[in-house]
């Protein structure tokens, strides 16, 4: 009967490898490209299909607000499951700010972060505009015109609703979904499987009750990429749309630490 041991070891096999993190450049491209993906989709979707089709007799072959909603609520979804597990799948600075005050995020890393989603913000509005220059005539100047859906508030407020309404609105609605991706993603009370798809669907949710209100940020970077492109009145309101966000962020980051996370009484 022959040796079972062999007189050379086996060479181990890729499953016998333990997975390596990735690198620090690798989570800021995933940052990168998530954001791309994100703003791409939404303001796309805003953009090109949100009107399209309305004419003299107001018949619309849009998608309307709900449409819009849906649209960043996918690409979420796709994001997360596509670049989550590299990154985290933030693709938000006021995301990024709520997880390090949560404890779940070294504040070390929050910078490299932001800048990566600011710039994938950037590029696909770059993008729409490139796509805008050979499009239909007066197409881009009327989307610019329009403040390029630009988050705003008073008359750059789809529904008219003035500064106070949409501090509220960002603050609160920034908070509540900060809260719903730390429970969803808890290490040991959360449900990392349908964590994406939970996320995706809560962001859509935030869109359809608030896009009249401001146009809908809850994303400093979401906001950025647009108003660069939209002129001077979403420039001159978008510091709402950066100090607001991020308030309501990290408030729940905070909140969430001291109620859910800390350590139970004997």
């Amino acid at each position: 009967m022959a040796d079972p041991t062999p007189d050379k070891p086996i060479p181990p096999t890729t499953l016998d490898h333990t997975p390596t993190a990735p690198s620090t450049a690798a989570t800021l491209i995933a940052e990168g490209f998530g954001t791309f993906l994100l703003v791409l989709g939404v303001i796309s979707t805003a953009l090109f299909a949100a009107n399209f089709g309305v004419g003299e007799t107001g018949t619309s072959l849009g998608v309307g607000f709900l449409g819009v909603a849906f649209a960043v609520g996918l690409t979420v979804v796709a994001g997360a499951y596509a670049f989550g597990p590299i990154s985290g799948g933030h693709f938000n600075p006021a995301v990024t700010l709520g997880v390090a005050a949560a404890g779940r995020f070294p504040w070390s890393k929050t910078l490299g972060y932001i800048i990566a989603q600011i710039i994938g913000g950037l590029v696909a509005t770059s993008i729409i505009v490139l796509i805008g220059l050979w499009g239909p005539t007066g197409w881009l100047e009327a989307a610019q015109s329009g403040g390029f859906a630009s988050n705003g508030y008073g008359d750059a407020s789809p529904g008219g609703f003035g500064l106070g309404s949409v501090i509220v609105v960002e603050t609160l609605f920034t908070f509540l979904f900060v809260l719903v991706i730390l429970g969803v993603t808890h290490a040991k009370r959360g449900n990392p499987a349908f964590a994406g798809l939970v996320i995706g669907l809560t962001l859509t949710l935030i869109h359809i009750a608030t896009i009249p209100v401001s146009n809908t940020s809850v994303n400093p970077a979401r906001s950025i990429a647009t108003a660069v492109y939209g002129g001077v009145v979403p420039l001159g309101q978008l510091w709402v749309f950066i100090v607001f966000p991020i308030v309501g962020a990290l408030i729940a980051g905070f909140a969430y630490r001291a109620l859910f996370d800390g350590t139970a009484k004997k």
